[in-house]
């Protein structure tokens, strides 16, 4: 089919290789041109402007945004609601929050072109192992753009699906992410025991890797986690800070709207704020108290 990316950050690039690899006709816009070149030497057309990407489609025109939510996507589905036709699809398959799709998708009914809704996981891994894609809108337009999504799919018949209407693919990758927050917490706290465990000199690699086959905790992540530890198991070249998408924060506030309990997940958000605090006022603060009515220790700024 014919489509056109509009965004090829880290995950656009990719998609539109694996596009181009199964011999989609893909256009691609790019703010810098770098990205653009790379596609280019693959197989892709280049558009010099979002209007110049519409007129070198033929209708109904599929047009796929991967950029960052916020005022950018806003922007984006402003100016291509002034340029696409009655029947046409917009995707956005960035991180927006679901409610923003529900918005955008009754905005763009009215002119009467489709919006679709792709939640998108995969990371650097999607152009070898595929997406999973959870897409919400109306049928007629996941019709229109089903060779795509299958294609970037894992496979044509799983990894990706209609999963319900406008804002369902966004709410269901909110949800996704906040899962993701925890499992992650989860790792990285036992894995933090077993390092803490002196006496016993564990591998940690080599424990990931014995849990990686036959374990009810072994997944994806545990494989990521088993490549991390094969370079440094101390990990010397990072940093303890670890930046929230904000979709962990917006499953939480949902879990507030909806009157679900879900401490794992929050916990795991709040974590990932400390991991940014060099000095916390607030250890600080519990020291002093400590001090104050029992006379305990406190260790003095240097």
């Amino acid at each position: 089919m014919e489509i056109a990316m509009i965004g090829l950050g880290k995950m656009g690039g990719n998609m539109v290789s694996r596009l181009l690899r199964s011999g989609h006709r893909v256009i691609v816009h790019n703010r810098s041109p770098e990205p653009v070149n790379v596609a280019v030497a693959e197989g892709a057309i280049a558009a010099t402007s979002f209007e110049d990407a519409v007129a070198m489609m033929t209708p109904p025109r599929a047009v796929w945004i991967m950029l960052p939510a916020g005022e950018v996507t806003e922007e984006a589905v402003r100016r291509f609601s002034s340029l696409m036709d009655v029947g046409d699809v917009l995707i956005d398959g960035g991180n927006s929050n679901y409610k923003d799709s529900m918005r955008r998708s009754a905005y763009l009914a009215d002119k009467g072109i489709y919006y679709v809704d792709s939640g998108t996981s995969g990371g650097i891994w999607g152009l070898s192992e595929g997406y999973s894609l959870m897409v919400g809108g109306r049928s007629e337009a996941i019709a229109i753009i089903r060779p795509a999504l299958e294609t970037l799919a894992p496979a044509a018949d799983r990894g990706w699906a209609h999963v319900g209407p406008s804002g369902a693919g966004h709410f269901v990758k909110m949800i996704h992410n906040g899962i993701e927050y925890g499992m992650m917490q989860a790792y990285a706290e036992g894995f933090e025991i077993l390092r803490a465990k002196r006496e016993f000199d564990l591998d940690l690699h080599q424990i990931a890797e014995l849990w990686r086959y036959g374990s009810v905790v072994r997944s994806w992540l545990l494989d990521l986690t088993a490549n991390a530890l094969a370079e440094d198991q101390d990990l010397s070249d990072l940093r303890g800070w670890v930046a929230d998408s904000g979709e962990g924060r917006w499953t939480v506030f949902e879990a507030i709207d909806q009157d679900v309990p879900a401490p794992i997940i929050t916990l795991a958000l709040q974590m990932r704020f400390v991991s940014r605090q060099d000095d916390s006022y607030a250890a600080k603060l519990l020291a002093a108290m400590r001090n104050q009515f029992g006379g305990h220790a406190v260790k003095k700024a240097d």
